[in-house]
């Protein structure tokens, strides 16, 4: 693992999102490298070896839908998390999960939000403080390999909570919340 928490790989088109996602994963201790599409991000996934990828679903060349399902066809990369962070409609969940997609963040999103989850799919959840809450406030409950809560994204179709990686194992991570517009 690179970096204090590790090695994000940010996936966007938009020059301002990757930005903005790369300072706060840096002010956390996580190291980033960004790319602007998912055809770059195929060609410096081997060479970067991050430990998460996040990915926008709309880009030229070639989109965040179809990225993930490369990145899983990829048995170099098929075991990397891979998280969505885009205004998603209920569609473009499903085809998400089909594809393999870990979990996913609407599109605006809290800083704290998208802290929290690339931790979570890093394995490196917030550890509860002594009076059992998490640095954020919420309530500790057993967020580690195994349990936790449910899964999040958002879109049109209100908030979705699937909370299961794709081999079938609960993921921790926040308790679904509806979309924000």
């Amino acid at each position: 693992m690179s970096g204090a928490l590790g090695r994000v790989l940010v996936v966007d088109d938009n020059k301002v999102i990757r930005q903005l996602i790369r300072v706060n994963l840096e002010l956390e201790g996580f190291e980033v490298v960004t790319a602007s599409d998912g055809a770059e991000c195929l060609d410096v996934v081997h060479r970067v070896c991050p430990d998460v990828v996040t990915l926008d679903v709309v880009m030229p060349r070639l989109d965040g839908l179809s990225t993930a399902a490369r990145l899983r066809d990829d048995s170099r990369t098929s075991h990397l998390p891979v998280a969505i962070i885009s205004a998603c409609t209920q569609y473009e969940v499903e085809s998400g999960l089909a594809a393999g997609v870990d979990a996913f963040l609407s599109k605006p999103f809290e800083p704290a939000e998208l802290v929290r989850l690339v931790r979570r799919l890093a394995g490196q959840e917030e550890p509860p403080s002594a009076d059992g809450r998490h640095g954020d406030g919420r309530a500790g409950r057993g967020a580690g390999p195994g349990g936790g809560f449910g899964g999040h994204a958002g879109g049109p179709g209100g908030g979705f909570g699937g909370g299961r990686h794709r081999s079938g194992r609960p993921v921790p991570g926040t308790a679904p919340t509806p979309p924000r517009y």
